[in-house]
């Protein structure tokens, strides 16, 4: 009966997250709409780091709280939850064509965010000395790549090239626009707190490493935005926003949210967050290698299907590891 009250609460906590999110970029894109800030602008800024909130919230609470363990399990679960489930399930409703931009920048990038964690981590490896952890530093300089990544989008944008069409941010009087910033912030604090806390107890309750509910239950969970998005955006025709939307989330998750974390404080990595590293890794590969695969800068029907496959094997490596 405990468990059911943990995963219930842990429920309600995801809701008033996404919420709380939601009303936080509707607030604060009405407030930047009002100060004469183009649509596109307000898209890469409010919006983008709006629909990251989830995450971004999670993880400093999970820093705070010395939970370092869900902390970075949630940044590489969503990742990986992004690349072979979204995407996945969206190629199973439509061929999936991506920009040129994306497959030769954007996607490279994402790459690189991962390999970097990936040396980052390695210290005892690459080092030969102390223990593996995501340090300050490494934090530090996870930022300098997210600035030097939205530096590249805003030049996008300047130079006319191809960037996702961002919706018409609506905008609101100057008292619900501060209230819905309040709101969502309130949101966030609170919602982001209870799902955490409840994340903590059920991985105690159920005897489950704090790593596995990070990769899977808070990673799913946070990733919920990103998978509505992608699916309403395909279903649409729109498949350019929804692989540009997987892609863009997965360069936040690594160079902003968890830049972020590390600096709040240090992240150790044990061996099977490097074994995790590892697979985020090859599945940003097979992501890269599978535009080449069949119709050129297409992800089809049959790609979709395996990386389905490839998730669900990878959730029974995760459930026997324990």
């Amino acid at each position: 009966m405990g468990i059911v009250i943990t995963i219930a609460l842990l429920l309600v906590g995801l809701a008033i997250l996404i919420g709380g999110a939601e009303v936080l970029v509707r607030g604060a894109g009405s407030i930047s709409r009002k100060m004469g800030i183009p649509p596109i602008v307000v898209g890469l800024t409010v919006v983008a780091f709006g629909t990251s909130a989830p995450e971004l919230v999670i993880n400093l609470f999970s820093a705070l709280n010395g939970t370092t363990d869900i902390a970075i399990g949630n940044i590489i679960g969503s990742n990986i939850v992004n690349i072979l489930l979204i995407l996945g399930i969206c190629a199973l409703f439509a061929n999936l064509k991506v920009g040129k931009n994306t497959v030769w920048k954007e996607i490279p990038f994402a790459l690189l965010a991962v390999l970097l964690v990936f040396v980052m981590a390695n210290d005892i490896f690459f080092d030969g000395t102390g223990d593996n952890a995501l340090t300050r530093t490494d934090g530090f300089a996870l930022i300098g790549f997210f600035v030097i990544f939205l530096y590249y989008t805003f030049e996008l944008f300047r130079g006319g090239q191809d960037t996702e069409p961002v919706d018409e941010v609506p905008i609101y009087s100057s008292w619900i626009s501060t209230f819905l910033v309040i709101g969502g912030l309130v949101g966030l604090f609170f919602g982001g707190k209870l799902f955490v806390d409840q994340a903590i107890d059920l991985a105690k309750l159920a005897g489950l490493s704090e790593m596995l509910i990070g990769l899977t239950i808070v990673a799913i969970g946070t990733s919920l935005p990103e998978l509505v998005t992608s699916i309403i955006a395909t279903r649409k025709g729109q498949t350019d926003i929804a692989i540009g939307n997987i892609v863009g989330s997965n360069i936040f998750n690594i160079f902003w949210i968890l830049g972020m974390t590390s600096v709040i404080t240090p992240i150790p990595v044990s061996a099977d967050a490097i074994i995790d590293i590892s697979v985020c890794l090859v599945v940003t590969l097979v992501l890269f290698f599978s535009l080449f695969v069949g119709k050129k800068h297409h992800i089809g029907r049959g790609e979709g299907i395996v990386f389905l496959v490839l998730y669900v094997v990878y959730m029974g490596y995760l459930i026997m590891r324990g």
